[in-house]
C-alpha cells in the first residue's frame, strides 16, 4: 500500500478492506507518502463516496472503521459530513506560546480576540482574530517558528455573508517544514466545537479556507440534536483508472 500511495505521488490514498467490526460498512487504510494515518478528513469523505459508488449504496448514514475507531458519516446529496472527533487537549493557551504564535502571524497579542487549545490530535492551537479580512491578509513568518507549529486562525466574514467566517492553517509537515493547508477537516472540526460552544456562533453554517493558496474552499459545519457537531464538503470523482 505504502509503495503504490509513493507511486501514486498524491499526498493521501486510501484503500479499502474489509471490516473487523461488525458495526462498520467498511474498513479503510490511509497512507501518505511517509506512512499510515489513523484518521484524516479528507480521504473519509472521499473514501464513503467511493465505497457508495462501488456498492450502490443510497445510505444516508454510513460507518467508517480506521485506525482511529469507528467513524459516523452523514451524506446528504453531494455532501458528505463526519462526526467531528472529541479533544484531546483543550484550554487556554500559556502566554508564552501564545506570544510565540502572535510574533510568527506578525500580529500583536493585542490583536488576538481569543485563542485556545483545539487539539483533536494533530495538535492544534486555535487563534481568533478581528475579522476575515485581517486573517487573509496575514503573511507568517515561519523562520521565527522555532519548532513544531501546528497553528489554525479564524475570523468572522460580516454578516449576511455566505461564510460566517474564514480559515487559515499552518503547520510542520513530514520534512519539518511549515507550509499552509488548503482546506483542513480536522481544524475545522475543533474550531467549529470552540466556537459554537462559546455561543459566538450557531450551526448550520459555511466556512472559507484556502484563498490564499491559489483554492477556494468550502467547508460545511451542522449540529445534530445532541449537539454533535458534523464537518462536511461535496464530493465528486475527479478521475478513475485501473492499476495492472
Amino acid at each position: 500500500m505504502l509503495e503504490i500511495t509513493r507511486w501514486l505521488n498524491f499526498s493521501e490514498t486510501t484503500f479499502l478492506v474489509p471490516p473487523e467490526s461488525d458495526e462498520a460498512d467498511y474498513r479503510v487504510r490511509i497512507f501518505t507518502l511517509a506512512g499510515e494515518l489513523p484518521f484524516a478528513g479528507h480521504p473519509t469523505l472521499g473514501t464513503c463516496h467511493v465505497w457508495q459508488s462501488i456498492t450502490g449504496s443510497d445510505a444516508a448514514e454510513v460507518v467508517q472503521e480506521c485506525g482511529a475507531g469507528l467513524v459516523r458519516l452523514h451524506r446528504s446529496g453531494d455532501v458528505i459530513s463526519f462526526e467531528a472527533p472529541a479533544l484531546i487537549r483543550d484550554g487556554p493557551v500559556e502566554h508564552d506560546d501564545l506570544a510565540r504564535f502572535a510574533k510568527v502571524l506578525g500580529v500583536d497579542l493585542s490583536d488576538i480576540e481569543a485563542a485556545r487549545w483545539v487539539d483533536n490530535g494533530p495538535g492544534w492551537v486555535g487563534i481568533l482574530l478581528e475579522d476575515a479580512q485581517t486573517v487573509l491578509g496575514l503573511e507568517p513568518d515561519f523562520s521565527l517558528a522555532h519548532g513544531r507549529l501546528d497553528i489554525g486562525v479564524a475570523g468572522f466574514h460580516p454578516d449576511g455573508s455566505d461564510r460566517r467566517y474564514e480559515v487559515r492553517a499552518f503547520f510542520s509537515n513530514q520534512r519539518g517544514e511549515m507550509v499552509e493547508d488548503p482546506v483542513t477537516g480536522s481544524l475545522n472540526a475543533s474550531i467549529a466545537q470552540w466556537l459554537i460552544g462559546e455561543g459566538r456562533v450557531e450551526a448550520p453554517y459555511l466556512v472559507g479556507q484556502g484563498a490564499r493558496v491559489g483554492r477556494d474552499g468550502e467547508v460545511s459545519i451542522s449540529t445534530d440534536d445532541a449537539g454533535t457537531v458534523w464537518v462536511g464538503g461535496r464530493v465528486f470523482d475527479m478521475a478513475s483508472g485501473e492499476l495492472e
